[in-house]
């Protein structure tokens, strides 16, 4: 499908899946126009971060290096986000349906922290271009002293074919100054 084509579907499907009063079924269908590999943005590009700066991720800047990958597994019912694969920095989150009626989104997030911080999707702050998880506060990790990533965000603009992905971070249960976000790119098709 030529690139333009799709860039058309993807901001349509922005514009209109998503609206004041979102579900889980408008995020989980938002997600899914991400599929595909994403390239880490260039130097230029990568605006309030120095996350790419990573001796692991150099060689990663400005090429056409999958730098994020993300897929429909398990007949459509699990999103697959690979995270910077390859690198010393790969991590993995699973997004999927909380429960069987499907009232809100879990990710789990397989950390290089060597931590599986989970998520539940925030309704509220998630929006046509940018969905929120933040940490589930049931769970042990996420009430926890412990360095991990406690807010997950994820930003399209540029009509599909720009992200920013923001991994804010928490340690002895208040933010970091410093979390690890990256900006990408969707990969051109030959």
């Amino acid at each position: 499908m030529p690139n333009t084509l799709l860039s058309l579907i993807i901001a349509l499907t922005l514009s209109t899946s998503l609206h004041a009063d979102t579900d889980a079924f408008d995020i989980y269908d938002w997600m899914g126009t991400l599929s595909g590999e994403w390239t880490l943005s260039s130097a230029d590009k990568q605006i309030g971060t120095s996350s790419y700066k990573s001796e692991a991720l150099k060689s990663l800047v400005g090429t056409q290096t999958n730098g994020m990958v993300f897929k429909s597994i398990g007949r459509e019912s699990t999103i697959q986000e690979d995270l910077l694969p390859d690198t010393t920095k790969q991590m993995v989150t699973m997004y999927h349906c909380r429960d069987i009626e499907c009232n809100n989104l879990k990710a789990t997030h397989y950390c290089v922290k060597q931590n599986q911080p989970e998520f539940i999707a925030n309704l509220k702050q998630s929006t046509p271009t940018r969905i929120v998880f933040d940490c589930d506060m049931s769970t042990e990790m996420c009430q926890s002293d412990e360095d991990h990533v406690h807010t997950i965000i994820h930003e399209v603009t540029e009509n599909g074919q720009h992200l920013k992905s923001s991994y804010l971070s928490w340690a002895d249960k208040k933010p970091k100054e410093i979390s690890s976000i990256y900006h990408f790119d969707r990969k051109k098709t030959p």
